[in-house]
């Protein structure tokens, strides 16, 4: 029997536990520089998160059917989680023809935070762009260059 006090209902029963906040990150796919041609004094080559690419210097864009892209992540975590990203240092790429070029992470499609708006089993997109650094022919050789950065999801 609940008792009734002057037209309100009372009643005594435990507050259910908070959800627990888990955050799930699946890297979809990697930062993708494409096709371009180093000049005599090289340049910078810069993906941007909405995926279009620009150079400068030297560097000249090729469309040799490599496709590039930014790095896409896809972030679960409970609806309204406030997640802020730290990228991390700028990293090395290693030729397959020798060469190294410096790839420095860049900012992503969110801002450096935001709270999350997809229910799981739904997921937030995140894409966050990049710059190389690109020499000249000599020490940047033409081939493929790959390399691996680091990029921290840090829930609030």
């Amino acid at each position: 029997m609940i008792p009734v006090f002057a037209g309100y209902v009372t009643g005594h029963a435990q507050e259910p536990p908070p959800q627990p906040i888990a955050v799930y990150v699946n890297p979809a796919q990697g930062l993708i520089f494409g096709a371009f041609f180093q000049g005599s004094s090289g340049g910078t080559v810069i993906i941007y998160p909405d995926g279009s690419r620009s150079v400068t210097g030297s560097v000249v864009q090729a469309n040799l059917g490599y496709p590039f892209s930014p790095a896409i992540f896809e972030i679960e975590a409970n609806r309204g989680t406030l997640i802020s990203i730290l990228n991390g240092p700028d990293v090395t790429l290693t030729g397959s023809n020798g060469g190294s070029i410096s790839l420095h992470v860049g900012a992503a499609s969110t801002g450096s935070s935001f709270i999350t708006t997809a229910t799981p089993p739904a997921r937030n997109l995140v894409r966050i762009g990049g710059t190389l650094t690109v020499g000249s022919p000599p020490a940047n050789p033409s081939g493929a260059y790959s390399g691996v950065f680091t990029v921290t999801f840090i829930q609030e």
